[in-house]
């Protein structure tokens, strides 16, 4: 079987690279990657980190862009490489785009569609927006469901999708898996990143925010800075924003937080970094939706800045509290959890719902028609604390 994997985002790229890698090291599949190009620079640094190769590459990204314009031309662009490669499986990720479209494009083409996180809904078609419409388009087309989750299957079977699926945990915790174990194996690698980020004071606990969702555009990014700088006011914190490329964000949190000594803005890190700086974070505020997943592997808490969320696994688990975009329950929830220890050690403590480090061989075995052993329902407990 010629399985071909096509990604494009960062997170994308994060979530498949250990797939990629299993793919390529089994002796029944032939693997190849297309890379569409959807995140250019960000992507670039994923595949160096995890030493993967592009058989087909495509450039479909143009300045100011309509979300219609983007699919239309990676619908037309990966056509050409359907018509070349003429793959028996397509691999797509999530939720993005690039997902979305080459799930079509292959499914004109009748070719088969694995979709790897399958199954995540926030139930409200407006938030995650375009997400939850992607995921759900992607899991009507594909033949493969990989759920992460066993909540994740329920909302596949209530659907009624002619899919076959399978709970294989959340790829996600592979690749977070290896990248820890190659910082614990390392202490020169471990050093550098040290030396580089050696403008953190110790003495002050380190709050790690990510922000970029599109529903949060406008009125949400106000609340959600004008919450920061408040909590900034606190001289025990320091705050470490790694702020996105997209002017609606970049320049809100520009203008409201650059002049703050202890708010850190910061360019875009790459993946090994951010694992660096999620394992010294006292407190992760963000509205990504990976960041949940990986955080609880780390048991650090998670207060979620949006108003639903499709992985509700962890809301349930008691490791990641939804809070929205309100300024108020921001500060209260993030004043709980700076506070008071032995709040904070109850988030960390719950486990994590999100796989066991094992997805990727499950996929590749369904893949392959082996038995699978599924993931089970009860969160696997933490498996790296760092303080």
């Amino acid at each position: 079987m010629h399985v071909l994997s096509i990604f494009g985002t960062r997170p994308e790229a994060i979530k498949m690279a250990p797939l990629v890698i299993a793919l390529r090291n089994e002796p029944h599949l032939r693997s190849s990657v297309c890379v569409t190009g959807q995140h250019r620079e960000m992507l670039a640094q994923v595949m160096q980190l995890f030493d993967l190769h592009t058989d087909h590459a495509l450039d479909v990204m143009r300045p100011d862009q309509t979300l219609n314009g983007l699919y239309a031309r990676l619908i037309a662009s990966v056509d050409e490489v359907l018509a070349t490669v003429r793959p028996d499986c397509v691999l797509v990720h999530g939720d993005t785009t690039t997902a979305t479209a080459c799930a079509m494009a292959a499914f004109h083409r009748r070719i088969p569609v694995g979709h790897v996180e399958a199954g995540l809904r926030s139930g409200d078609l407006q938030s995650p927006f375009p997400e939850e419409m992607n995921r759900r388009f992607v899991d009507a087309v594909a033949t493969w469901l990989f759920a992460p989750t066993v909540t994740a299957r329920d909302a596949l079977q209530a659907e009624r999708l002619p899919g076959r699926i399978w709970v294989t945990g959340n790829t996600v915790i592979d690749a977070l898996a290896t990248t820890v174990a190659r910082l614990a194996a390392d202490a020169g690698l471990a050093r550098t990143l040290a030396q580089r980020h050696g403008w953190l004071d110790p003495r002050r606990k380190l709050v790690l925010v990510t922000g970029h969702r599109r529903e949060n555009f406008g009125e949400g990014f106000r609340g959600i800075c004008a919450a920061l700088r408040t909590l900034a006011g606190r001289s025990d914190v320091q705050i470490v924003y790694p702020v996105h490329l997209n002017p609606q964000v970049h320049d809100v949190v520009r203008a409201t937080l650059s002049d703050l000594d202890n708010v850190h803005l910061i360019a875009p890190l790459d993946y090994l970094d951010f694992v660096w700086f999620m394992q010294r974070a006292h407190l992760i505020l963000t509205d990504s939706g990976g960041v949940q997943e990986e955080a609880p592997h780390l048991g650090k808490p998670v207060l979620v800045m949006r108003d639903v969320t499709e992985r509700p696994e962890a809301v349930a688990a008691g490791t990641v509290r939804l809070v929205g975009t309100s300024p108020e329950r921001i500060l209260t929830e993030a004043a709980r959890l700076l506070d008071d220890d032995a709040v904070h050690a109850a988030f960390g403590d719950r486990g994590n719902p999100y796989g066991d480090g094992h997805a990727c061989g499950r996929i590749v075995d369904a893949l392959c028609g082996r038995p699978v052993a599924e993931l089970a329902a009860t969160p696997t407990p933490n498996r790296v604390r760092f303080s």
